[in-house]
């Protein structure tokens, strides 16, 4: 079907309205639109095959969607119809992108579709997680509590990445320092040092003979250079796309050391705060653990909760079903286990989730205040250990002349 954009009168109103309406032809759209009560006065075709510069400036955020949800839950907990609140939010809406987004959701919507339908169709946009809270808030008609919820699980994760990202900039910052300094260093410095030994007809020490091999090959070669890294991360970047590559990546992040533990405390808040996002919507047990598995967004931690969900399938209760997972921190089943026998285990995975969370802020700080001496002394051994090799044998040759 192609897409319209349109602008009609509305006959009850009389108000004009702006949107876009999928049909297979003008005519069959200017129908739908009689069909609705507008008066068509002008209806256009969407190109959407616009450029790739202007896709890629148009990408929705995390925060425009978050912004998008919360502003939709306000406006259906305020009483207006979906449709109505969906137009409202699309006007207040800036990303291009997000509002070609909405007014799809918006024709769908119109067209007799459900809201997770809609939302359905753009599962870049709208994920898993999204998709079953709105299908159980559109079931227990409790909508704008359900996208109150996900916008708020938006927030958390967002907030949690965003700290983790941020500790993760210091020490990349340094590593470009360190390779940025020995650069310098090898083509600038090291060739004067050679030239000073050739002039004076001495053989140079072994490991400033290496550097200077390096320096040369890199000032000779250095487009070469170029082009094997760029092949090395190409493949690499293909590697971490394949299976065995995503394994590898995930099973790296549960055993790296010093951030092991934080990897580990964010999936498992992850996971038991979808969880309790979940059930607390009144989504199934076993859709909740099959959406959770996928929202840890690691493979290894997924494939435990998803052998647990088959435990679970089979009669044992989620608490001893997590047990024998290696990756599942003790505190989860304890703590559901706990919510089983209480009758809330929603309100039990939300407390984990909290404690995770603020392990996980005191784990970052703890990184960060530890990680930067360590990055120190290596940068001071790498710098060092070049301005050893270049000074020793300008002080050898020195004393050589004494």
């Amino acid at each position: 079907m192609k897409k319209f954009n349109y602008e009609a009168r509305d006959k009850a109103s009389s108000s004009v309205v702006k949107s876009m309406v999928q049909a297979d032809s003008e005519s069959a759209a200017a129908k739908v639109l009689i069909e609705q009560g507008l008066m068509p006065l002008d209806i256009k075709e969407i190109d959407e095959n616009g450029s790739v510069l202007a896709k890629l400036s148009g990408r929705i955020t995390t925060k425009d969607k978050i912004i998008f949800l919360r502003q939709l839950s306000t406006l259906i907990g305020a009483g207006l119809p979906l449709s109505q609140s969906m137009r409202t939010v699309l006007e207040q809406t800036s990303n291009k992108q997000m509002q070609r987004v909405v007014e799809e959701v918006i024709a769908d919507v119109e067209g007799g579709h459900t809201l997770s339908d809609a939302f359905g169709k753009h599962p870049d946009v709208f994920d898993k997680i999204v998709l079953a809270l709105v299908a159980a808030g559109e079931a227990s008609g409790t909508l704008d509590e359900a996208l109150k919820r996900v916008a708020t699980q938006k927030e958390k994760d967002a907030a949690m990445m965003g700290k983790i990202r941020g500790a993760m900039v210091y020490p990349g910052i340094v590593l470009l320092v360190i390779v940025g300094v020995m650069t310098f260093m090898l083509v600038a410095v090291v060739p004067q040092v050679a030239k000073l030994y050739d002039d004076m007809h001495k053989s140079l020490p072994f490991l400033t003979a290496v550097m200077i091999a390096v320096a040369n090959f890199i000032i000779n070669f250095w487009w070469l250079t170029l082009i094997v890294i760029g092949i090395a991360a190409y493949f690499t970047v293909q590697y971490l796309k394949t299976d065995s590559g995503i394994k590898f990546k995930d099973t790296l992040k549960l055993n790296l050391p010093i951030f092991s533990g934080m990897f580990r405390k964010l999936y498992m808040a992850r996971f038991t705060r979808t969880g309790q996002t979940l059930l607390a919507t009144g989504v199934a047990m076993l859709d909740m653990l099959r959406i959770s598995s996928e929202s840890t967004n690691n493979t290894i931690i997924s494939a435990g909760i998803m052998r647990a969900a088959e435990k679970v399938k089979g009669g044992k209760a989620l608490s001893i079903a997590l047990q024998p997972e290696d990756y599942i921190l003790p505190m989860v089943p304890q703590m559901i286990k706990i919510g089983e026998q209480s009758g809330k285990i929603d309100e039990m995975m939300g407390k984990t989730a909290q404690v995770f969370e603020d392990e996980l802020d005191e784990e970052i700080k703890a990184i960060s205040t530890a990680i930067e001496p360590v990055l120190m002394v290596v940068l001071a051994v790498f710098a060092g250990g070049m301005v050893g090799a270049i000074l020793f044998p300008i002080y050898s040759l020195v004393g050589g002349i004494n």
